[in-house]
């Protein structure tokens, strides 16, 4: 494993270890790499809206999730300064989600993220972009 690879394990795992949230919605960090995460998580009934469907802010949340890995994951700190959804398809209780996040660009300061999420059966519920501001402080783990 080469020394990338472990810092955005190192990070990803301290993250994951402070995250209420994530740990709430039942996130699992499935894959890290230097600017990409794949997550998986379970969607419960109490996670469901009025109408029986699962709240947009669940998939919004896990997509956010996975910006926050895969921006941090080179060892600068980076925060989300934009972001926007698509839901493309309804997700319900039981269903079982993985949102994939992919960098599409990064300087100095900025970085875009794309982050795919499908559900059990590979169909795409929702697509995420993310810009996170990168500080130039360093991750110390």
């Amino acid at each position: 494993m080469n020394e990338e690879q472990e810092l955005a394990e190192r990070i990803v795992k301290r993250m994951m270890k402070q995250d209420a949230f994530s740990q709430w919605l039942g996130i699992e960090v499935l894959k890290i790499s230097p600017g990409a995460c794949v997550l998986r998580m379970t969607v419960r009934a109490e996670m469901d809206n009025g109408f029986n469907v699962t709240h947009g802010g669940i998939t919004y949340s896990v997509a956010d999730s996975a910006l926050a890995f895969a921006s941090n994951s080179h060892g600068i700190h980076a925060m989300s300064i934009e972001t926007s959804i698509s839901h493309t398809k309804p997700v319900k209780a039981g269903d079982v989600l993985t949102a994939t996040a992919e960098e599409k660009s990064r300087s100095n300061r900025i970085a875009v993220y794309h982050v795919d999420v499908v559900n059990a059966e590979g169909v795409k519920v929702a697509l995420f972009k993310g810009m996170v501001f990168r500080n130039g402080k360093p991750w110390e783990v």
